[in-house]
């Protein structure tokens, strides 16, 4: 994972924030929010702070009060990046905590929403979660998927989408600069069959929707502005 964009600015971390609860999904401990009658759900897969991150969980808030029942999974058991801990940095924790095994990890979660009586599943990723989410649209595990200043993610998982997919991307992003989204909108606008949107936000850098400052405006609106674009996303194709 590169470039300290991935873990400036780390959140407060806080296991009560969000109005929701934890609760084992895929034998998961996940932060769940909204209406568990919902035949529609959406898995949040996190930046490397994990899902206690408050702004990820009032996002996942947003997205039941939606219709979804919005699912955040602690792929990292309880060990989330910590750059205080010198002793761990992030080349040596991301060994622990790979994409990969998130992925395989991210399957039952799914499979446990379907057997709830879960009609149709998306995936949003943020920054490392973004290659988790990916992989599950490649699979075609999940109906439509969002991607929020991915991590991680090649020019080749783009072309192995097979479901909508969203891109929002950051102007000032050295983890995957706008260059590289581009690419995805080109290889997206060869592939027809798939329905795509992609955007870069400008005057923004990498992890603005989930570690913005609360008391910057300028942060606030740009953050809110891709949220929506997120929910539009999902309420427009996962139903």
């Amino acid at each position: 994972m590169s470039g300290h964009q991935c873990t400036e600015n780390p959140p407060k971390l806080d296991p009560n924030s969000g109005s929701g609860h934890v609760e084992k999904v895929g034998g998961l401990d996940s932060y769940v929010t909204g209406s568990p009658q919902s035949n529609l759900a959406v898995v949040l897969v996190s930046h490397v702070f994990g899902y206690e991150t408050p702004q990820l969980r009032k996002l996942a808030d947003k997205v039941a009060e939606a219709g979804f029942y919005a699912v955040v999974p602690d792929f990292f058991h309880g060990d989330p990046y910590n750059p205080a801990n010198e002793d761990r940095p992030l080349p040596i924790w991301i060994k622990d905590h790979t994409q990969d095994k998130a992925f395989e990890e991210s399957k039952p979660v799914v499979e446990a929403l379907k057997n709830k009586g879960i009609a149709t599943v998306g995936a949003v990723g943020f920054c490392w979660g973004a290659k988790v989410a990916v992989e599950l649209a490649k699979q075609e595990l999940v109906k439509a998927l969002v991607l929020l200043h991915p991590s991680r993610v090649t020019v080749d998982d783009i072309k192995g989408v097979k479901v909508p997919i969203s891109v929002l991307g950051a102007e000032y992003d050295q983890v995957t600069p706008p260059e590289l989204v581009k690419q995805f909108e080109d290889v997206l606008a060869t592939k027809l069959e798939v329905k795509s949107f992609v955007k870069i936000f400008p005057r923004v850098k990498h992890g603005w929707t989930v570690r913005y400052d609360p008391n910057d405006p300028s942060e606030v609106e740009a953050a809110e502005e891709a949220h929506k674009d997120m929910l539009v996303w999902l309420i427009n194709h996962v139903k």
